[in-house]
């Protein structure tokens, strides 16, 4: 759904409506925010209760009008209800990032690294329902070989106060 969006979109500039302010742009990555309810962290042993929301950032001239249309339009062309998609706007704050190679499966040696690294340097993990663990997918696993697969991992972060906070 995101990228039927996303193309219909940045394909309008071949077509009758125009978009206020449009420029070209390269359509981004999938991204994706997760999650698990009751759990502190992430539980890898459970991937099936994993929450998350998918999104793909999107330049400033898309609003929520633009992106009315556009789920109008591509509505038309697929046949699929794009209702579910909204328009975020995220200020995501101090993080700690890694890029993460090979198979998601791996992913939580690469978490460790990331934990090492935030204890080293005075900071706190600062996760809530605005800050969660973030995801941006370099690669695409249906074309590329597992071990090439590229994920940036973000994981927020807040300074650590004197007192052990």
């Amino acid at each position: 759904m995101l990228y039927s969006l996303a193309y219909t979109i940045k394909m309008s500039k071949k077509g009758s409506h125009q978009i206020k302010d449009y420029f070209d742009f390269v359509v981004p990555p999938l991204e994706g925010f997760w999650w698990q309810d009751g759990v502190k962290g992430i539980d890898y042993a459970h991937k099936e209760r994993f929450n998350f929301i998918s999104c793909i950032r999107m330049p400033d001239f898309v609003t929520d009008d633009v992106l009315t249309w556009t789920k109008k339009e591509a509505a038309v062309k697929k046949g699929l209800d794009f209702s579910p998609v909204k328009l975020l706007t995220l200020t995501e704050g101090k993080c700690v990032q890694i890029m993460h190679h090979g198979s998601y499966d791996d992913e939580p040696a690469t978490i460790d690294k990331m934990h090492q690294f935030i204890t080293e340097n005075n900071l706190k993990l600062d996760f809530s329902d605005k800050r969660r663990r973030h995801e941006i997918y370099l690669s695409n696993p249906q074309r590329t070989k597992v071990e090439n697969l590229k994920t940036i991992i973000r994981l927020p972060v807040k300074e650590k106060k004197m007192n052990n906070d």
